[in-house]
């Protein structure tokens, strides 16, 4: 297979990888790739990605990074029965975000509070008292020092923030190097009434340049429709049987990013 030219959209490769390596090179821990009811149509075995498919895949990024800000939803399965939901908004041309989290339990709802954290951190508060509107208003009412901001770590919630922050991007990848590194076509499935193909993401490259065998598929899965839109992402994570799950559910236009706790003290 031809390989790319000198000096083009290298930096697009290193960031794909770059996510692999910051969800912990999850490799091939068991689950299911989606944790929402979706109609599958397609019964065909995973294969390599089309011309097509592959340029489909790589606009998706600049396709989210011109719909946004969007409406998210990222469900993060802790162990141990503990599930984190967070219903958020994202920035991706100032690559914030900003939303409400809910933690439950086998016991209903253990914490809630708000959320805000970029491609450093993340930064937790709670929710204050006689403050109504949706989470990125609220958030605009706490003060620099309201914020209990800290970096990220390798658990779920931390990493689905991480992956989520990075999926747009300003500029397409290069549909040869997605095909290249492993992209691979799953299936189709069908979500609220729109068809969308489901894809694994590129692996790494050692991986890649060795060709698929069974087992080897990106702990990664895109659900991209017609136009390269996306509409959800998953990440199998070591040990969990649920794989953290990123809805992505349309346009805010009227959302704001908070300065905190990005702005200096």
């Amino acid at each position: 297979m031809a390989r790319k030219k000198t000096g083009e959209r290298t930096p697009r490769r290193r960031l794909w990888f770059s996510i692999l390596v910051a969800v912990a090179l999850c490799g091939t821990a068991a689950g299911g790739l989606a944790v929402h009811r979706v109609v599958s149509d397609s019964g065909d075995k995973d294969r390599a990605v089309t011309v097509d498919e592959a340029s489909r895949l790589a606009l998706s990024r600049l396709t989210l990074y011109q719909a946004s800000p969007v409406a998210v939803t990222l469900t993060a399965a802790e162990g141990g029965g503990v599930t984190i939901r967070v219903e958020a908004v994202v920035d991706y041309r100032t690559h914030r975000g900003v939303g409400g989290y809910q933690v439950t339990g086998a016991a209903g709802q253990l914490d809630r509070g708000l959320i805000v954290w970029d491609g450093g951190g993340l930064g937790l508060a709670p929710v204050p008292q006689g403050v109504g509107g949706p989470p990125w208003q609220q958030a605009e009412h706490i003060p620099r020092q309201g914020w209990s901001s800290r970096a990220y770590t390798a658990d779920p919630l931390d990493s689905g923030l991480r992956l989520l922050i990075q999926l747009g991007a300003d500029r397409p990848d290069n549909p040869l190097l997605l095909a290249q590194s492993g992209a691979r076509w799953l299936g189709r499935d069908r979500i609220q009434g729109r068809n969308y193909d489901r894809f694994s993401g590129p692996r790494a490259q050692d991986a890649a340049r060795g060709g698929k065998t069974d087992g080897e598929l990106s702990p990664l899965t895109y659900w991209v429709d017609g136009d390269g839109g996306l509409r959800r992402a998953t990440m199998r994570m070591p040990g969990i049987g649920t794989p953290t799950t990123v809805e992505i559910t349309g346009r805010d236009d009227k959302a704001r990013m908070p300065a905190a706790p990005w702005a200096a003290g």
